[in-house]
């Protein structure tokens, strides 16, 4: 394991358990183009599906999480905003179906 803290840039396992969450939401990042991307072809059109937004809070509240942890304010104020954007996608979204529906 000393040779995985090392390649990793890790001392301890409270930073190793971190540098494990930072990298399942940039999986969650990564998950959310492949997503877009696949949707897209099969739709032949750019599509954005719901799926996307709700990836993209997952991956950027976790990479928010890491952030802090990390005491990175530069990372820190880019995923709060982030977040905050895709909250608000959602939002518009769930407010024009309910709009439409009536």
């Amino acid at each position: 394991m000393e040779h995985v803290f090392r390649i990793l840039a890790v001392s301890n396992w409270t930073e190793f358990v971190w540098v494990m969450i930072g990298l399942g939401g940039q999986l969650l990042f990564t998950a959310r183009f492949l997503v877009q991307w696949i949707a897209s072809e099969r739709a032949r059109r750019s599509v954005v599906p719901l799926a996307f937004w709700y990836l993209s809070i997952g991956g950027g509240l976790i990479l928010f999480a890491y952030a802090v942890y990390r005491k990175d304010p530069v990372f820190i104020l880019g995923q709060s905003m982030g977040v905050f954007i895709y909250c608000r996608n959602l939002w518009l979204i769930h407010a024009e179906r309910r709009n439409s529906s009536n």
